[in-house]
């Protein structure tokens, strides 16, 4: 692929990680032996750099550490007893579970922020049923992102992504909300080209579908893929995965995969192969940029 000018998308990070006075005043992560935050930061930082290429390189202008449980729609907010007891016990869990995205950007001048041009986008980092979606676009004309638009976000200047990631979990289920992200926005970008103009829809075939003319497939099916989240699967397909590396100068040309391509099965492996194949070159076809990462990073591009 030929080398295209680095995007550097700019980042304010939101850590809920509340210290818990019954456990010796130790952080909610450290507390049930779940991930750092800041390492999970670093490391799907530098997967999306790796699998972009050097395309994207994210910086985090500004990170705020908060000892405390973000607020849910209805107002309620956990505190330290209610939420281990219904961690420890799997139920008691509030509902309605989403958050108050609301009170997130005017409690941090997000809007402000963005509207300066100061920063680019929100993580959201927090612990399980902290209520947030895996990514949610704001801002003018914000469509689906993995999640329905955020409403009363329009005096906002441009559309941003507000990312949500569990640090129970770990980068492969990070590099997993950034992949349905991809999907939601290259689908918007494609939603008018029809049949083989539809190239988005050509690169996500997997055999299941469209035997004997996988491409790449998506984020839970890989080109030999059975079912959902099917990463391990040991049977040969022909796929034409290698073409979208010179795209859009697609030859035909197709070769045998399993999953000895991405990993095995391990989610993090399957979904830096599939992000890797993204295209990236210059240029624009068929009123579409050739840099595929350009609208997933900034979806003000999309018409």
């Amino acid at each position: 692929m030929q080398q295209i000018e680095a995007l550097r998308p700019k980042v304010l990070c939101i850590i809920h990680n509340p210290i818990m006075r019954t456990s010796k005043d130790r952080k909610l992560n450290k507390v049930m032996n779940w991930n750092d935050p800041d390492d999970l930061t670093h490391r799907y930082i530098t997967d999306l750099n790796e699998c972009s290429a050097g395309c994207v390189r994210y910086e985090i202008v500004d990170r705020i550490e908060i000892d405390g449980y973000p607020r849910k729609i209805d107002g309620f907010q956990y505190n330290e007893t209610r939420y281990l007891d219904a961690m420890r016990t799997q139920k008691g869990f509030h509902q309605p579970d989403n958050v108050d995205y609301h009170s997130i950007l005017s409690d941090h001048d997000v809007i402000e922020r963005i509207n300066n041009g100061e920063i680019d986008e929100v993580w959201l980092f927090a612990f399980p049923y902290a209520g947030y979606y895996e990514s949610i676009m704001a801002g003018p004309g914000a469509f689906w992102c993995n999640a329905p638009p955020l409403d009363h976000s329009d005096h906002c200047s441009r559309r941003f992504i507000i990312m949500g990631f569990n640090y129970e979990r770990g980068v492969g289920e990070m590099l997993e909300n950034f992949g349905h992200r991809v999907e939601s926005i290259m689908s918007h970008v494609y939603r008018n080209h029809r049949g083989e103009a539809n190239m988005w829809a050509r690169f996500t075939q997997y055999d299941a579908t469209h035997p004997d003319q996988a491409a790449c497939g998506n984020v839970h099916y890989a080109p030999n893929s059975e079912r959902d989240y099917d990463w391990g699967n040991l049977r040969v397909v022909h796929s034409n995965c290698d073409d979208w590396f010179f795209y859009p100068n697609l030859s035909g040309n197709t070769r045998q995969v399993n999953c000895a391509e991405w990993g095995y099965g391990d989610i993090r492996l399957h979904h830096k192969w599939w992000l890797n194949h993204l295209p990236r070159t210059s240029g624009i076809n068929d009123g579409v940029i050739s840099n595929w990462w350009a609208y997933v990073i900034d979806p003000n591009l999309v018409a």
